[in-house]
């Protein structure tokens, strides 16, 4: 049995009614995840600087080479184990995670030990806003219409950085986020009873780029 087994529909605990269909659904890419929300990368970089610092402070003192050795070989080793561990619960996450967009709502179902489903129906989000890095991997970020509200520790990591007074539920590290956010555009816009606009989204370089995505045109 997998975490799935129970679900008639992956990632939905019920059956879609009658006239919903799903459009689109996807899981963080694990990989991108660990660089993007486990921040794995800045973590390896601020145990290079840490290394570098200790060594030189520690010649500069005149501390024996065997004792920075041993020193450096401890700071390594904890580096290791802090970066295998954040990226294991990436590679947890990316399996046990499933966004699913239909032509009614956005739904996120999560969760390593207990999953958890979160359904937003369109009315209840006001806009949607893309950030894509350079391999076409991304960040979709709900914004939710006023009125609604959802606690950030109840949707980390599946949540848009930093933003902790109004969290924003987010599809994280998705592959081709340029098309997902063109999908749900269009089932916003669907649902708003207005015509969708066309959506362009820059690719990013190294540093990212972010666009809007309209709620309705």
């Amino acid at each position: 049995m997998n975490e799935h087994d129970y679900e008639p529909i992956p990632g939905l605990h019920a059956a879609l009614p009658k006239g919903e269909s799903i459009l689109w659904q996807g899981a963080p890419c694990w990989q991108t995840f660990a660089r993007r929300a486990m921040r794995v990368r800045l973590l390896t970089g601020y145990f290079v600087v840490l290394a570098i610092w200790g060594i030189a402070a520690s010649v500069s003192s005149g501390v024996p080479v065997s004792d920075v050795a041993i020193s450096t070989i401890r700071l390594a080793g904890l580096a290791v184990v802090a970066i295998a561990l954040l990226t294991i619960f990436a590679w947890l996450v990316a399996r046990t995670t499933i966004y699913t967009v239909t032509n009614r709502r956005v739904v996120m179902r999560f969760g390593i030990a207990l999953p958890i489903t979160i359904q937003m129906s369109f009315s209840k989000i006001e806009s949607a806003g893309v950030h894509i890095w350079a391999d076409g991997t991304g960040d979709i970020a709900l914004t939710l219409a006023p009125g609604q509200k959802i606690a950030y520790l109840v949707i980390w990591p599946h949540a848009r950085p930093w933003k902790l007074a109004k969290a924003q539920p987010s599809l994280r590290g998705i592959k081709d986020a340029d098309s997902v956010a063109q999908i749900l555009a269009r089932a916003l816009a669907a649902s708003a009873s207005q015509p969708a606009k066309a959506i362009k989204v820059p690719v990013a370089d190294g540093s990212g780029a972010s666009a809007h995505v309209p709620a309705a045109a």
